[in-house]
């Protein structure tokens, strides 16, 4: 199972799946735009944090020997996320593995079970001295492969 290391604005929860990771997180007031739901943006913050989060957990100290980019971000919105003061839960997982590059799937659910958002982003690893891609080494794709699961089932 894993479990992602949060502050006091979430909480750490295990993962049902072991594919994948969960996280609680708790939105702000601020998140919320002049339509009285949780504006776009933020909600690519909210995929943005579990990703970081995945990362320290899973990478460690190896995480300083990559460097990546993000190549693409894709979300589809299924459900408006009204601000809530439970914590919504971000499902997330490796979902494609490629030679340089890999994808995040994630899920968004609300505090009543409503999917909200799903999204996908992709990757890049490179090399930090000339910015192109590089393969992703050995051990970095051993954890990635440890957390390989279903990828995300976008609508279109």
């Amino acid at each position: 199972m894993s479990t992602l290391m949060t502050d006091s604005s979430s909480e750490t929860v295990e993962a049902a799946n072991p594919d994948q990771f969960e996280l609680l997180i708790h939105l702000r007031w601020g998140d919320m735009d002049s339509l009285a739901h949780v504006n776009n943006v933020q909600v690519a913050r909210l995929f943005e944090e579990a990703r970081v989060r995945a990362f320290a957990e899973w990478f460690g100290a190896r995480r300083e020997n990559i460097s990546m980019l993000v190549a693409r971000q894709d979300i589809e919105y299924h459900s408006p996320l009204a601000y809530t003061p439970e914590p919504v839960r971000i499902f997330g997982r490796v979902s494609r593995i490629g030679t340089a590059s890999f994808q995040f799937g994630y899920t968004l659910v609300d505090p009543a079970g409503t999917t909200c958002a799903v999204a996908q982003t992709t990757l890049v690893v490179i090399d930090a001295e000339t910015g192109r891609p590089t393969p992703i080494p050995d051990p970095i794709r051993a954890i990635l492969e440890e957390h390989h699961g279903a990828p995300v089932k976008f609508r279109h």
